[in-house]
């Protein structure tokens, strides 16, 4: 799956997580599960693409979604998803990538960018709830979510971003 694609589908799922989403989500877990697909999407590519390309993507949309959701305090979404799609690229590239691997990975990348936000958030006192206690009413429920979804799309995008990775893999050592 070429950049492009990836980056449509993530907007694809963007418009889904605000739109569709919602309604899918029990109203008395509507404060409770905040997924963040994007992030999802910046894991798969992380481990498909390379942490540059993932460093990027993550920025972008953390971006996007710090412009379109959280008005509150600017690029925290950003720098998270971008350390996260760096930092998990950096530890797939010596790892193979079996699906046990993507689950750590997505549970690991959710787990750290909710911390990420909360700490920031705490820094400039935007948020005045205990650690545990958003780790247990929003991040572990969110984690949740994250691995849920992504079993849904492993087969899909492994097989399209494994493609592509294979298919300029072949251009590089034909040229």
């Amino acid at each position: 799956m070429r950049m492009n694609r990836t980056i449509l589908l993530t907007l694809l799922l963007l418009m889904v997580q605000t739109s569709i989403f919602p309604w899918l989500v029990p109203s008395s877990w509507s404060a409770r599960v905040l997924p963040h697909l994007p992030l999802v999407m910046t894991v798969f590519v992380a481990l498909f693409g390379g942490r540059y390309k993932a460093f990027f993507f993550g920025l972008g949309f953390g971006l996007l979604e710090d412009v379109l959701f959280f008005g509150e305090l600017l690029g925290t979404y950003g720098f998270a998803m971008a350390f996260i799609g760096y930092f998990i690229g950096l530890v797939g590239e010596r790892r193979s990538h079996l699906i046990s691997f993507m689950l750590i990975s997505i549970g690991v990348g959710s787990l750290a960018m909710d911390t990420i936000v909360y700490f920031v958030y705490k820094m400039f006192r935007l948020t005045g709830d205990t650690y545990l206690f958003a780790l247990y009413w929003q991040i572990v429920p969110t984690l949740l979510a994250h691995i849920a979804f992504a079993l849904l799309l492993y087969v899909p995008i492994r097989r399209k971003l494994a493609k592509a990775g294979a298919g300029s893999g072949e251009e590089k050592t034909a040229a």
